[in-house]
C-alpha cells in the first residue's frame, strides 16, 4: 500500500484499483470476508494506510470493460457553494450517491471526475444518503482529504440537518443519546437499529435536536393527530449510518417521506400530497479550512421541492 492511497475508504481503494470489475463484485467480496487487510477481515468503510498489506480472492480485470463503464459516466457538474485549490463543496440533490457501487453504477464522484477530466484528483471526503440532499465535500488534493477526514473523525466539524417528522416533537427532547447497531437483511441490504446501552454490538451515537417550526398540514389530518410536523434542526455528533434517520423515528417520529424508517401509510399519503422525497437536507456544515486553518461555515438551502412543501403547509386557509 503506497503512500497516494494512504486514508482512502477501502471499497474506494479496490474501486480505482480494479479496473473493469463490476462494482457489485466488489462490494461482494469485501461483504463475503475475502478482502483481508493485514490478515484480518475488513469492511467496506475500513481506512488504508501506506504500508498495509490487502489481499484479494483472485478476480479478473478487463480494459475494455473498464473503458466501456467509463464512458458510460455522464458528465455532470453540482452546484458548487465553495471552490479553490483544496477543496469542492457542491450542493448534492436527492436521489443521486455519492458513488456507484451495490447496485448502483455512478453517483456524484464519479461524474464530477467525468467533467473534470484535467483534475489530478477527486475524492469523497464524506457521504451523505441517496435521497439526502445538501453539502457535499470533495477534496481535490491528498493533504485536504486526510486533514478534512481527520476532523470528521475527531467530531471537530459542525453538521446540521433539516428533517421533518411527523407530529408533535416536544421542544423539551434536546438530545438523543441512543446506541445505534448495523446489520445486513437477507437480501444484503444494509439497515440500522437501536440497541440498549449494554449491547456489546452497539456502537455511542448522539444527536442534539432543535425545534425550527412547526406546522399543520390539514389535508393529512387522516395521516398524522392534528395534521402536525414538526421542521427540526438536527445536529449529528457521530456519524453512524442512517444515524438521524432512526434516532428520530426510535422517538416515535420518523422522518417524512422515509422509505426505510418511516411509515409507510404515511408516506403514500405525502406523496399524493406533493412531497416525493425524504425531507431530510444537509443544510450547515462547519470545519476548518485544510490549508488556513479558519473556520468555514457553508449553507444549503432547502431545495425547490422541500421548500414548495413548507411553504404549502404553513400556508393560511383560504376564506370560506
Amino acid at each position: 500500500m503506497g503512500e497516494e492511497s494512504a486514508g482512502q475508504r477501502l471499497d474506494n481503494f479496490l474501486l480505482r484499483e480494479l479496473k473493469g470489475v463490476p462494482k457489485t463484485h466488489v462490494y461482494r467480496i469485501i461483504r463475503s470476508g475475502e478482502v483481508r487487510v493485514n490478515k484480518g477481515r475488513a469492511a467496506a468503510d475500513t481506512r488504508v494506510h501506506a504500508g498495509d498489506v490487502v489481499r484479494l480472492p483472485p478476480v479478473r480485470t478487463s480494459e475494455a470493460a473498464a473503458a466501456k463503464a467509463e464512458l458510460a459516466v455522464p458528465a455532470r457538474e453540482f452546484p458548487v457553494l465553495l471552490e479553490d485549490e483544496h477543496l469542492l463543496a457542491v450542493d448534492k440533490p436527492a436521489g443521486v450517491a455519492v458513488h456507484g457501487g451495490s447496485g448502483v453504477s455512478f453517483g456524484v464522484i464519479e461524474q464530477l471526475r467525468r467533467a473534470r477530466p484535467a483534475a489530478r484528483m477527486l475524492e469523497l471526503v464524506h457521504r451523505l444518503d441517496r435521497e439526502t440532499s445538501g453539502i457535499l465535500l470533495v477534496a481535490k488534493r491528498r493533504s485536504a482529504l486526510l486533514a478534512l477526514q481527520e476532523q470528521f473523525r475527531q467530531r471537530e466539524t459542525g453538521k446540521t440537518y433539516l428533517a421533518l417528522v411527523a407530529g408533535a416533537w416536544p421542544a423539551s427532547k434536546k438530545v438523543i443519546d441512543v446506541p445505534l447497531h448495523k446489520y445486513l437483511q437477507a437480501d444484503g441490504e444494509r439497515r440500522v437499529r437501536v440497541v440498549g446501552k449494554d449491547d456489546p454490538d452497539g456502537m455511542r451515537s448522539i444527536t442534539l435536536v432543535k425545534v425550527a417550526h412547526r406546522m399543520t398540514l390539514a389535508e393529512a389530518g387522516a395521516l398524522v393527530d392534528g395534521g402536525v410536523f414538526t421542521l427540526l434542526e438536527v445536529t449529528i455528533k457521530t456519524g453512524r449510518t442512517h444515524q438521524i434517520r432512526v434516532h428520530l423515528a426510535s422517538q416515535g417520529h420518523p422522518i417524512a417521506g422515509d422509505d426505510k424508517y418511516g411509515r409507510f401509510e404515511l408516506n403514500k399519503g405525502l406523496q399524493k400530497l406533493g412531497l416525493k422525497r425524504m425531507f431530510l437536507h444537509a443544510w450547515r456544515l462547519q470545519f476548518d479550512h485544510p490549508a488556513t486553518g479558519e473556520r468555514v461555515e457553508l449553507l444549503a438551502p432547502l431545495p425547490p421541492e422541500l421548500k414548495k412543501f413548507c411553504d404549502h403547509a404553513a400556508a393560511p386557509s383560504p376564506p370560506l
